[in-house]
Formats: structure tokens, C-alpha cells, sequence
């Protein structure tokens, strides 16, 4: 009975639900992030805001359940275009948020600050989806994934200058995850990734030539399905990927390089660029298994957490909820991803791939922030 009165109103009511319980909690949480030892203006009132968003949201959200599919279609170009002029902009008069410093990916109109990627993600997947639902024929050969990689690319180059790594994830997340539900070939997405492996195994000669080596029979394997030209790039690609590697890391300056090997083990430097990344976890172990108590984080509450409200707000979570909170979380997130897979399989194809391209970012930011 509830479900028939529902079911108009918000969709599916199960992934509704579950997406609400994770916005109330997750507004409690920035409440417990905000609550410190030391009063700061970036914490202060960033539950109320988001609050408000939420209320926000909403409206859009009902609002947007009115509008037929197609005019979706129809806006993505528009749409898209729009996006990539505000990220041009934004190399240029964009800014930080919070304690960010060195990154411009934020537009300040004065009575409101927003991020223009965002709204690139989504123009993003609209253009993908459309034109995968549309195209002529099925991508089925890497000749096929020029226009696809080349929709995504333009946005995620702009995005890496700003920089920002965490969104730069989010449109390789959009690429894979509508490529993929597109019908494309595992053997084909695996040969698309194949360069940022022999980028980061090219480390060591001995792993990057074993791994060239397992790329030269794969192509041999996959000759029926490959034209030379195209096995060619890949070879050409990685070989040119894996040679200038060495002497592109030996050009950095000490301090990027330190940048980079934290990122990979925060151990590395764990007084210095890797201090933070440490202490989020130190504050995830302290919770033990139900935690300290709800705003009664210590790390948090005396600011070894940048960002605590924001990119940190998981280790808040483990250590005032413990072992359990994150369990719940990570459940949570699941059990909204089973529903968004399931709702996929029963739309039709500009649906479906719309609802994997936004998985497909989702899932890059789980990994980033709780990661």
C-alpha cells in the first residue's frame, strides 16, 4: 500500500530510504566534525549548509521525476559545452576551498561558491550515455573507444590542471563504468588501461618488461578482434609511457617526488607530507569497536584532521562510531549501489548507462575518501 503511494513520488522506495538514512547521518557527522576544542570558521555551520542543500535536493529531486528521458538527451550537449567554458574559467579565476591551498577548482559568485567539475561529472555521463545508447556501431574494437575516452578526456584534462585528484578519478570512474555497461569487452577495457600500468610499473625494468611482454601476447591473442593500427597504439603507448617515466620522476623536485611516495605509503614521511593521512588512521583504530562517542573524537576535536568535515569526515566516523559505524556505512553504500545496478538492468539503454556513468564516479569518490 505505501509502496503505490510512494512509488510515484520518489521512485524506488528502498534506494530512497537508504540514500536518506545516509544524508541524516552523514549531516550528524559534519555536526560531530564541527565540534571542536578550537572554534573554526571552515566547520562552523557546514552541517546547517548542508542541511539546507539537502532541502534543496529534494525539491530538484521531485521536480526532475516530472521531466520525460528524452529531454535529458536532449540538454547533455548544451549541458556539456556549458561545463567545459566553466572549467575553462575556472583555471583562471577559480580558488581553493577551505584550507586548500595551489587549486583553483571553485567559482566564487559572492553569494555562493560552487564547483564547476561537478556539474562536468554530470554533463559528462549525459554526453557518454547518449552517445553510447546512439552509436552506430558496438565498441567493440579499441577504434570504437576514440570518441568515448575522447568525451571523457577533454573535461578530465581540465580537471588535472586545476588539480584535483579525487575528481580526476571520478571521470576515469565514469569511463570505465559506462564503457563497461556498454557491452565493451573486459580484454578491451584492460588494454585501455594497459598505460597507466606500464606507468606505474615501469618502476623497476625487469616487472615493466615482463608486463610489455604479457601486452605484446595478449594483442597476438586478441589479432582477430584488433586492426594492426590499433594494436600498434597500445604497443606505441605503453612503450612511450614506460620509457619516459624514469626520467620524468628524475626531473621532479624532491617535494613532488615526496608527494607521490606518500600517497603510496604514508609511512614514508609520517611527520611530514604524510602526517595527516597517519593520523586518520590513528583516529579510525582509537574507535575500537563501538567508539568514543558521538562529537567526542579526540584527534578531531583537537585538529590533527584537516579537512575533518569534508575529506576526513570517515575517519570521524570510526573514531567516534568504532568498528560498528563503519560497518554500517559501508553497508549502507552497498546496499544503494545493489539498488542503482538493479534499477540499470531494467531501463532502457540512455537510462541505464546515466545510472552507471554516476556508479561509476561514486564509486571513485568511496574510494578516495574512505580508502
Amino acid at each position: 500500500m505505501l509502496r503505490r503511494i510512494f512509488k510515484p513520488l520518489v521512485g524506488d522506495p528502498p534506494l530512497f530510504l537508504a540514500v536518506s538514512i545516509m544524508t541524516v547521518f552523514g549531516i550528524g557527522m559534519i555536526y560531530s566534525a564541527g565540534v571542536l576544542n578550537i572554534p573554526s570558521v571552515v566547520t562552523e555551520g557546514a552541517w546547517l549548509r548542508q542541511a539546507r542543500w539537502w532541502a534543496l535536493a529534494l525539491g530538484v529531486f521531485v521536480a526532475v521525476r516530472q521531466v520525460r528521458a528524452g529531454w535529458f538527451e536532449w540538454i547533455a550537449v548544451p549541458a556539456y559545452i556549458f561545463s567545459i567554458l566553466l572549467l575553462m574559467i575556472t583555471l583562471f579565476v577559480g580558488k581553493g576551498s577551505g584550507t586548500a591551498t595551489g587549486v583553483r577548482s571553485f567559482l566564487d559568485l559572492g553569494f555562493l561558491q560552487f564547483q564547476p567539475a561537478e556539474l562536468a561529472k554530470l554533463a559528462t555521463v549525459l554526453v557518454l550515455a547518449r552517445y553510447l545508447a546512439n552509436r552506430p556501431e558496438d565498441p567493440v574494437t579499441l577504434r570504437a573507444l576514440v570518441a568515448p575516452t575522447a568525451i571523457v578526456g577533454l573535461p578530465l584534462a581540465l580537471v588535472v590542471l586545476q588539480p584535483d585528484l579525487g575528481t580526476v578519478l571520478a571521470f576515469v570512474g565514469i569511463l570505465f563504468a559506462t564503457l563497461f555497461w556498454a557491452g565493451v569487452p573486459t580484454g578491451l577495457l584492460i588494454l585501455l588501461m594497459s598505460p597507466a600500468a606500464s606507468l606505474i610499473l615501469s618502476y623497476n625494468a625487469m616487472i615493466w618488461a615482463a608486463f610489455f611482454l604479457v601486452l605484446i601476447v595478449s594483442l597476438y591473442l586478441f589479432r582477430y578482434r584488433l586492426f594492426l593500427v590499433e594494436s600498434l597504439s597500445v604497443i606505441l603507448a605503453n612503450l612511450a609511457v614506460g620509457t619516459v617515466a624514469n626520467p620524468l620522476w628524475n626531473s621532479l623536485a624532491e617535494y613532488q617526488k615526496n608527494r607521490i611516495l606518500v600517497f603510496l605509503d604514508p609511512s614514508v614521511d609520517p611527520r611530514g607530507a604524510g602526517y595527516h593521512v597517519v593520523q586518520s588512521m590513528v583516529a579510525i583504530g582509537s574507535g575500537g569497536l563501538s567508539g568514543k562517542g558521538f562529537t567526542q573524537g579526540t584527534q578531531k576535536a583537537f585538529d590533527f584532521l584537516p579537512e575533518q568535515h569534508t575529506d576526513f569526515i570517515f575517519s570521524v566516523i570510526g573514531e567516534e562510531l568504532g568498528f560498528i559505524g563503519t560497518v554500517f556505512t559501508l553497508v549502507l553504500f552497498s546496499f544503494i549501489l545493489y539498488r542503482l545496478i538493479r534499477i540499470a538492468e531494467e531501463a532502457n539503454p540512455f537510462a541505464g548507462l546515466v545510472i552507471f556513468g554516476i556508479l561509476g564516479a561514486w564509486l571513485m569518490h568511496i574510494f578516495v575518501n574512505v580508502g
